[in-house]
C-alpha cells in the first residue's frame, strides 16, 4: 500500500468517498451518491486528492486493428 497512514485512519467498512480538488460537480456527486446508498451506521469517509502528477501512460506498445 501506497499511503498506510492513511489506511490506518479509515474504520472498518467504511465506505470512501474520492474527492477532486476543484471539481465541485464531481465531488456534489459523489457525496450525494454515498450518502444515498450508505447504511445508516456505516462511517463515511472523504479522501481529497489536492494534488495530481501530470498523466503518463503506462503502456510501452500498442495495436491497432481496424475491423471495419
Amino acid at each position: 500500500m501506497e499511503y498506510p497512514e492513511f489506511a490506518d485512519k479509515i474504520p472498518e467498512n467504511a465506505l470512501v468517498v474520492m474527492q477532486v480538488g476543484g471539481d465541485d460537480e464531481f465531488n456534489n456527486w459523489a457525496r450525494e451518491t454515498a450518502l444515498s446508498v450508505a447504511d445508516k451506521d456505516t462511517p463515511i469517509v472523504y479522501i481529497t486528492i489536492t494534488e495530481l502528477k501530470p498523466v503518463r501512460s503506462r503502456i510501452e506498445k500498442l495495436k491497432l486493428e481496424l475491423v471495419a
